[in-house]
């Protein structure tokens, strides 16, 4: 596996691995990926402490928002977002979601579920953002640069391995909630 640089990540972008980008966006060995305006957010149910069932892929109760302006997101608070821009990796190429050290200095996480496969295809990034703070509200603007893609070139992976053939969550274009 070989980190991509500036050069390869140019011609990702040129052959529309990813898009859209501003090429200011483009770094030494990552592209800035940008917030989108979809989210969904948890919502208080009256069964507040109802586990959710991982292993059947149960979805916890929530509301899509559209994000017209800002959003500031409470304390505490959890929420799935979305990148504007779009995935079709190739079989050869897999990718990493990095969440920007000022977003992260400013008490923003996401979860560590960043890893995009070989062959996903069609997509924006779905991402799960926490605000750590105990006291303060973070705001978040459609459009803000988010987070980084690292892209890594690998041995091709067989057609019926790849994630444009078994993966769940090719040509999701918004906010992608657990899928079964």
């Amino acid at each position: 596996m070989s980190l991509l640089s500036y050069t390869e990540l140019c011609e990702l972008v040129e052959h529309g691995v990813i898009g859209p980008v501003d090429p200011k966006a483009i770094n030494a060995a990552s592209i800035d990926v940008r917030l989108g305006n979809d989210i969904v957010v948890e919502e208080y149910n009256d069964h507040r402490s109802r586990p959710i069932d991982i292993h059947k892929r149960e979805v916890f109760p929530s509301r899509r928002i559209t994000i017209t302006s800002t959003y500031d997101m409470q304390p505490g608070e959890f929420i799935l977002a979305h990148t504007m821009e779009t995935f079709n990796l190739p079989d050869n190429i897999c990718a990493e979601f990095k969440l920007k050290s000022s977003g992260a200095r400013t008490g923003l996480e996401n979860a560590l579920a960043t890893w995009c496969d070989c062959g996903w295809n069609g997509s924006t990034l779905t991402l799960e953002l926490t605000n750590l703070l105990r006291f303060n509200s973070l705001r978040l603007t459609p459009g803000m640069y988010i987070g980084q893609m690292i892209f890594y070139r690998v041995t091709e992976v067989p057609k019926e391995r790849s994630y444009a053939t078994i993966g769940r969550y090719n040509g999701d274009k918004s906010v992608s909630e657990v899928k079964p």
